[in-house]
C-alpha cells in the first residue's frame, strides 16, 4: 500500500472478493534531506487509514538497507558508467518482488496484490503470461518485464481490467478519502530537486564539465556534467548553431557529449543485456515482436534474436533516434509481454 488511490482501491477489491487481506507499506531509504515519496509520513497515516476503514491489519516492513543497496546504489553507479539508468526495474524485480514477497509470505500470505495496472492469464499448459492492462494509456507492464513465472503465480492485479476514471469513481463509492489524490511521478527518493541534484550531492565526480564535441570530435562547447544528458536530447545543449543539434552518444573516458545533427542519431540495431524472458525461456529462433524503448514511447515493429548470456540483438524495421543505454528494451507479440532487457552502451 503507498497511500494512494490505486493501492487503496486494489484493497477494497479484494475485501469485496471475500480475500484475507494484510496491508504492508515498505520504509524505503531517501536522501537525507527529504522524505521518500513513497512511504513519507501522510502516506503512512493515509494508508493505515484506509486500512483501517476497510478492516485489515496493517505493517510497515523496514527495507532501507535492501532499497539502497538494490535500487540507489545500481543508479548512482549507472550515471558513473554514462548510461541512464531505470531505477524502478530494479526495485520491482528485487524489493517487491523478492524482498517484500517473502516478507509477505512470512506474515501468512499467499499472493503479493499492488494497483498496478496490468494482467496476468494463465495459459492451458499452465503458463503465466503478463499482459498491457485494459486502460493502455495507464498500461504499467514495461516496468512490469522482469516478472518471473513464480513471481507471476504469486501476483494479483485487481485493477487488471479498470481505468483510471473507474477506480478514482470506485474509491469515491467505497467512501475512501483518496479518490482525487494525484499521482506521484518524480523519483521517489531523490528529494525536492531532481536527480541531477541528488547526483551532485552524492556523487561530485559524476556531473564534472567537459567539452561538447561534434561528430568529427571538433570542440564546439562545453557541458556542466554527463549526467544531465541523455540520448536524443535536443533542447539545454548550450550551443549556438544554425541547425538544431542532438546528443548522440556520451564518452565517458574522454568525459565527452557528442552531439550531431537528426541524421546522425537514428539507429536500427541494438543490443540488450540481463533479458528476463517471461515465459522462462528464449526463443529459440529470431521473432517478429514490437520493441518499445522508453516507458512513454510508442513499439516499433523488429526482429529479435537470443544471443548467449541472458543477451539478444534487436533489429528495427525504422530507426529510433533515442535508443539509450541503461533503460529497459522491452517486446511485445499484441497485448501479450515477452519480457525485455537493458539497452548496452555501445
Amino acid at each position: 500500500m503507498s497511500g494512494g488511490v490505486d493501492s487503496s482501491v486494489s484493497a477494497a477489491l479484494l475485501k469485496e472478493q471475500g480475500y484475507d487481506v494484510i496491508g504492508v507499506m515498505l520504509r524505503l531509504w531517501s536522501d537525507s534531506d527529504s522524505q521518500n515519496r513513497c512511504c513519507a509520513p501522510d502516506a503512512q497515516a493515509e494508508a493505515r487509514h484506509i486500512a483501517g476503514l476497510l478492516e485489515f491489519p496493517f505493517y510497515v516492513i523496514d527495507a532501507q538497507d535492501q532499497f539502497y543497496q538494490a535500487v540507489v546504489l545500481p543508479f548512482i553507479d549507472g550515471y558513473a558508467q554514462g548510461i541512464t539508468p531505470n531505477p524502478c526495474l530494479n526495485c520491482n524485480r528485487l524489493i517487491r518482488w523478492d524482498f517484500l514477497l517473502e516478507r509477505a509470505a512470512a506474515l501468512g500470505a499467499k499472493y503479493l496484490a499492488t494497483g498496478h495496472y496490468a494482467r496476468i492469464q494463465q495459459t492451458p499448459t499452465e503458463h503465466y503470461q503478463l499482459l498491457k492492462s485494459r486502460d493502455l494509456q495507464k498500461d504499467q507492464s514495461y516496468v512490469l518485464h522482469v516478472l518471473t513465472q513464480k513471481s507471476l503465480s504469486q501476483t494479483i492485479f485487481p485493477l487488471a481490467n479498470l481505468s483510471k476514471s473507474q477506480v478514482r469513481k470506485l474509491a469515491g463509492e467505497y467512501s475512501l478519502p483518496v479518490a482525487e489524490r494525484p499521482d506521484s511521478q518524480d523519483l521517489c527518493f531523490v528529494g525536492q530537486g531532481d536527480y541531477r541534484d541528488f547526483l551532485r550531492k552524492t556523487d561530485p565526480s559524476i556531473n564534472k564539465p567537459g567539452p561538447i564535441l561534434n561528430p568529427e570530435s571538433k570542440i564546439i562547447g562545453e557541458h556542466p556534467g554527463l549526467a544531465d544528458f541523455t540520448i536524443g536530447q535536443r533542447k539545454g545543449l548550450r550551443i549556438s548553431s544554425p541547425e538544431s543539434l542532438y546528443v548522440i552518444r556520451k564518452d565517458i573516458d574522454q568525459n565527452a557529449l557528442i552531439v550531431g545533427n537528426k541524421e546522425h542519431l537514428g539507429r536500427t540495431e541494438f543490443f540488450a543485456d540481463q533479458v528476463n524472458w517471461i515465459a522462462g525461456v528464449p526463443p529459440q529462433d529470431p521473432i517478429q515482436a514490437t520493441i518499445k524503448i522508453r516507458y512513454k514511447s510508442p513499439e516499433t515493429p523488429g526482429t529479435i534474436t537470443a544471443l548467449k548470456g541472458h543477451s539478444v540483438q534487436i533489429q528495427l524495421e525504422s530507426p529510433l533516434p533515442d535508443i539509450t543505454p541503461g533503460q529497459a528494451a522491452v517486446f511485445y507479440q499484441n497485448d501479450i509481454c515477452l519480457g525485455g532487457g537493458i539497452i548496452r552502451s555501445d
